[in-house]
């Protein structure tokens, strides 16, 4: 391979307990033990390897916020090829020191992704930079199969490959190198419901694309030209996966694998949580394409999958506003080894009558069970009780 050796040849490991979980044996490759936290950086050191010394000096240019960004800059630099990466004017921060700490010039234009896109093909032109497109570019797409390369020498008996899919890059390469085996091998894409671009290209169908999705590395309004005709060609089937299944995949592999992917990296276990019947008794390899996730945005996704399992929940309770009203209440979460860690009253801001009182308390439970029997014993208490729901 042209790039062995420059990028981490991650592993390809066995997850018993999420094979127990889903009915189908899964194998885990480990893209987010990359140095930059994802697979984009062999897409991007593959077309980088194949310049000529002119296309070099000058320079290469991408317009990206996420993933692509980084792995270009950091090969870019490392092989010292000049690189600029044109990023949306409020890009979060820590994305944009992230880049300039690889080495790259970065430049803000522009409110949306597609202006920042427009502005780097701008500079491509006057300045002779080379574009490096983050999917729709043959090197980039054969970059990425390596990552199948890898998958199948480390675990040949792999019959069904599961991959996040937005652009269309990774799912391409890693279809062609499942193709050329000589044995069947199922290649499944998955898209996040909010944005199925692909899905729709390839069905036909006027699906909407847009909404704030967890799994913001596959949120692609517009599917490349060329992965288009290789997902067409060679990829079994896309399915779609909610953002509560993908909160949920989140959740499990930092849980069972002790091991942190963002959204788009938790889409092929979601497929899994969500479709068992299509995927059980195969053995199934999955991408963890990328760890790059925001710390407060990890801390909500770990707390809501707590407060659906029933571990942490906040329970409603009207009480009279008397003394020893609190008291009596938190005597009975007590007596049912109940955690308070939080209590909010309310008296203003209530249609209750002046003298009545609601009172949100927030608790921590061990499980569904024991938050079932917590709000049986209010209720045998003669209290009103609802549980605050999550959407």
């Amino acid at each position: 391979m042209r790039i062995e050796g420059a990028v981490v040849r991650t592993p390809t490991l066995i997850s018993k307990t999420l094979s127990d979980l889903t009915g189908a044996t899964v194998y885990l490759k480990f893209e987010n033990l990359q140095f930059t936290a994802a697979y984009k950086e062999r897409g991007a050191l593959n077309t980088l390897l194949q310049l000529d010394e002119a296309a070099r000096s000058k320079g290469v240019i991408a317009a990206s916020a996420g993933n692509h960004a980084q792995g270009l800059a950091y090969h870019a630099t490392r092989l010292g090829i000049p690189s600029t990466i044109v990023m949306p004017t409020h890009t979060p921060t820590i994305k944009v020191t992230q880049t300039e700490g690889h080495g790259a010039n970065v430049v803000l234009f522009g409110e949306t992704f597609d202006d920042a896109y427009a502005h780097a093909r701008k500079l491509e032109g006057e300045c002779g930079y080379t574009f490096v497109h983050p999917f729709d570019d043959p090197r980039v797409v054969a970059g990425q199969g390596t990552v199948a390369l890898e998958m199948l020498e480390d675990v040949p008996e792999i019959d069904t490959l599961v991959v996040p899919l937005g652009g269309g890059g990774l799912i391409s390469g890693i279809a062609t190198v499942a193709k050329a085996q000589g044995r069947p091998i199922e290649v499944i894409g998955v898209e996040a419901e909010l944005y199925p671009s692909m899905y729709n290209r390839i069905n036909g169908t006027d699906l909407p694309c847009q909404g704030d999705t967890l799994a913001e590395g596959i949120a692609v309004k517009e599917p490349g030209v060329i992965t288009a005709e290789i997902v067409r060609a060679l990829v079994d089937d896309i399915v779609l996966v909610s953002e509560r299944r993908l909160e949920e995949a989140v959740s499990l592999l930092l849980q069972i694998e002790k091991t942190v992917v963002e959204g788009a990296g938790s889409a092929g276990l979601a497929a899994l949580l969500a479709h068992p019947e299509k995927f059980r008794g195969k053995i199934v390899g999955t991408v963890l394409c990328g760890g790059n996730i925001d710390t407060r945005l990890l801390a909500n996704v770990l707390l809501r999958d707590l407060a659906r399992s029933g571990r942490l929940a906040r329970l409603r309770i009207r009480l009279q506003d008397r003394p020893g009203a609190l008291f009596n209440v938190a005597k009975i979460f007590h007596e049912q080894g109940v955690n308070i860690i939080e209590v909010y009253h309310q008296r203003v801001f209530t249609t209750l009558p002046a003298k009545g009182l609601i009172t949100d308390i927030e608790c921590e439970t061990r499980d569904r069970n024991h938050l079932d029997r917590l709000i049986a014993a209010l209720k045998d208490a003669h209290y009103e009780v609802g549980l605050v729901e999550l959407a």
